[in-house]
């Protein structure tokens, strides 16, 4: 079983202006609400791909319980340790000449229940994926990766990283599974410029050599690089089309990646289903469905 977990999640509030003007009154031309929190969108893209996940994370008042039966609705299962006291976040996507996000702090996760959530994971047995995605909330001790990672690490659970700074850097003592910075994190971690293949294969072989079984780098418009297990190098070219989303598309490659691995077990596979499924998410208003991935992957 796949399990991901959302520290924080939230309603996505996307509101498209055609021309945003500061300081006055503008009114949207296109809105949507959809769930949103990294770990819940690669539940949401396996979903589509066919493979079972379990969201775990934490969810308060009324909005934490209609995001958990919207999340249901899709045919998503999901394990969430349900706050107290505060309220399940609304982020604002807004679109117009740029993409604008506003992301709201959510509520605050006291310690009973961070032990509720990783008693959650005592379930996990040896073959489960876990996947690990995105900062840590306020009042989460930055160790809570860690934390968990040492709680799992007799386990052969297969982790999953998909984080930034020391949140990636911390987990690669465990020897994660995977591990998916994209340019712009890889260029934060080594303190450097960073453009062609060559330093950038360099900069994931090095994250490799400190613990990563695989590190995915994905690189907008410019495709993505993996560096498997065994040392071998896999190149790839982006998807062809025109990009009108960007939120959650690094979420897709995650779970595209795991279910082309899954299936086939085969690291050429899982990256051209990782870029199809990050590609057809890009191209798409909201995360990608099925046909759209499938038809992508068809031109790479």
């Amino acid at each position: 079983m796949i399990y991901t977990i959302s520290f924080n999640p939230a309603w996505d509030y996307v509101l498209r202006v055609d021309e945003l003007k500061m300081g006055m009154t503008n009114r949207t031309s296109e809105e949507s609400v959809t769930f949103g929190g990294k770990g819940i969108n690669v539940s949401a893209v396996l979903n589509e791909l066919g493979v079972e996940s379990v969201a775990l994370g934490f969810t308060a008042g009324f909005l934490g319980e209609a995001l958990k039966k919207e999340i249901e609705s899709k045919g998503i299962k999901c394990d969430f340790v349900h706050l107290e006291k505060g309220m399940t976040r609304i982020n604002i996507k807004l679109k117009s000449e740029d993409e604008t996000e506003i992301n709201a702090s959510g509520p605050e996760i006291d310690d009973d229940a961070l032990n509720r959530l990783l008693s959650k994971l005592d379930r996990l047995v040896s073959g489960d994926i876990l996947v690990l995605a995105g900062s840590v909330p306020f009042g989460v001790s930055v160790d809570i990766y860690e934390k968990i990672l040492e709680g799992l690490k007799y386990k052969e659970v297969l982790i999953v990283v998909d984080a930034s700074d020391e949140l990636l850097l911390s987990s690669l003592k465990y020897r994660p599974f995977l591990i998916k910075p994209n340019i712009y994190e890889l260029r934060d971690i080594f303190k450097h410029k960073i453009e062609t293949d060559l330093e950038i294969t360099e900069a994931a072989k090095s994250l490799k050599e400190l613990g990563a079984k695989n590190v995915l780098v994905s690189m907008a418009e410019d495709g993505a690089l993996l560096i498997d297990e065994h040392g071998k190098l896999h190149r790839i070219n982006a998807a062809k089309g025109e990009v009108v989303n960007s939120v959650g598309a690094g979420d897709s490659m995650v779970a595209g990646f795991l279910a082309g691995y899954l299936k086939t077990k085969d690291y050429d596979c899982a990256l051209k289903l990782a870029t199809a499924a990050g590609g057809a998410t890009a191209f798409s208003k909201t995360l990608a469905d099925r046909k759209l991935i499938d038809d992508v992957l068809k031109t790479l």
